[in-house]
C-alpha cells in the first residue's frame, strides 16, 4: 500500500495540473488564445531556459549515459520502421499513414516527461531526462517529419534540404539543450545573478505547460477512426516502453538511468504531432484522436511503469 501511495503521489500531480488547465477553459477563466500563447510561450522561451539551465549547470560527465541515448535512439527508430511499415501494409490511406505512424513514436516528452521524471527522480533525473531530450529530439524530428511527407513523395510540393535542416536543426529545444549540453561539458561557471534570475523564470515551465495540454483538452477531438488511434495510443504508452526497458536491460542501464529511459519512452503523443499533421497534409483529425487518447491512456500506463520500476527498488 505505501509503493501505491508513493506511485500516486508521482503521477496525481501532474494529472492534476492538466485537469486544472481543462477546468480553467471550461469555466473561461482561458481561452484559446491564451493556450495558443502560452505554448508559444513554452516552447520557445520557457522549456529552452529550463534545459539550459538544468543542463548546463549540472555535471555533465556524472549525468550523461551513452547506452541509455543510444539504447532509447535505437528503441525510438525501430518503432518508427515499424510502425510505418504496419500502416503500409493494412494499407491506409496516405494521409493517415505518416500520422498513425508520428503518433506511435513521437511522444511529449518536453511536457510531460519532464515533469513525470522530475516528480519520480527529483532535480538529478530531470538533468538527466534534460540530456537525454538533447539527443533524442532530432531523431524523433527527423523521423516525424519522413512519416509524413514519405507517404506524399513525388506529388505536390518539394522540399529541399534546407527544410530538413531547419526543421531539425533549429528547432528551440534542440538548440537549447546541446548549449547547455556544451556548457556543462566544457564546465563554464554561470553567473550568480544569472543563475538566480534562471531559477526563477524556468519555476513556471512545467506549469505552464500542464495546463495548457489540459487547457487545449478536447472531447471534440475524440473522433474519426478509433482503431486506428487506440493502436498508435497503445503502441506509444505501452509497446515503446517496453521495447525500451528490455532494450536497457540488454544493454547493462540500470538505476535510475533504467528508469528515466522507460518513463521517457512512454511518454504520450505530442501535441505538435497534431500541428505538425496539420501543416504536412496528414490526417489532422487522427492526429488530434491519438494525441487525446494516448494522454489519457498515459494515466493508467504510467501508474503501471512505476509499479513495476518502484517494486525493483528503481
Amino acid at each position: 500500500m505505501p509503493l501505491f501511495f508513493d506511485i500516486i503521489n508521482i503521477v496525481l500531480p501532474v494529472f492534476s495540473v492538466i485537469a486544472l488547465g481543462w477546468l480553467l477553459r471550461r469555466w473561461k477563466l482561458i481561452d484559446a488564445l491564451f493556450i495558443k500563447q502560452t505554448n508559444r510561450l513554452v516552447y520557445y522561451v520557457c522549456l529552452p531556459l529550463l534545459l539550459f539551465y538544468k543542463i548546463g549547470t549540472a555535471d555533465f560527465f556524472a549525468n550523461f549515459n551513452g547506452r541509455l541515448v543510444c539504447v532509447s535512439i535505437a528503441a525510438v527508430t525501430i518503432t518508427f520502421i515499424a510502425s510505418y511499415g504496419y500502416a503500409t501494409l493494412r494499407s491506409y490511406p496516405d494521409n493517415a499513414r505518416g500520422v498513425f505512424s508520428q503518433g506511435s513514436f513521437r511522444g511529449n516528452i518536453a511536457y510531460m516527461g519532464l515533469a513525470i521524471t522530475l516528480n519520480a527522480y527529483g532535480e538529478t533525473g530531470l538533468t538527466k531526462a534534460g540530456i537525454l531530450m538533447g539527443f533524442l529530439v532530432p531523431f524523433l524530428n527527423l523521423y516525424a517529419i519522413l512519416a509524413l511527407l514519405w507517404p506524399h513523395r513525388g506529388a505536390g510540393e518539394a522540399h529541399g534540404a534546407r527544410f530538413w535542416v531547419g526543421q531539425v536543426a533549429f528547432n528551440p529545444l534542440i538548440l537549447a539543450s546541446f548549449l547547455g549540453i556544451l556548457w556543462s561539458f566544457l564546465a563554464l561557471p554561470v553567473p550568480l545573478v544569472l543563475e538566480r534570475s534562471l531559477n526563477i523564470a524556468t519555476g513556471m515551465t512545467l506549469p505552464l505547460a500542464l495546463l495548457a495540454i489540459g487547457g487545449g483538452f478536447s472531447v471534440e477531438r475524440l473522433r474519426g477512426d478509433l482503431i486506428k488511434a487506440f493502436l498508435a495510443s497503445g503502441a506509444k504508452t505501452i509497446v515503446l516502453p517496453i521495447l525500451a526497458a528490455l532494450l536497457l536491460i540488454a544493454a547493462g542501464v540500470e538505476g535510475m538511468d533504467l528508469g528515466i529511459g522507460v518513463l521517457i519512452a512512454g511518454t504520450p503523443a505530442a501535441t505538435a504531432n497534431y500541428i505538425m499533421a496539420d501543416q504536412l497534409k496528414g490526417d489532422a483529425e487522427l492526429a488530434g484522436t491519438i494525441v487525446m487518447l494516448s494522454t489519457l491512456l498515459s494515466a493508467a500506463t504510467y501508474t503501471v511503469a512505476l509499479l513495476i520500476l518502484r517494486s525493483h527498488g528503481l
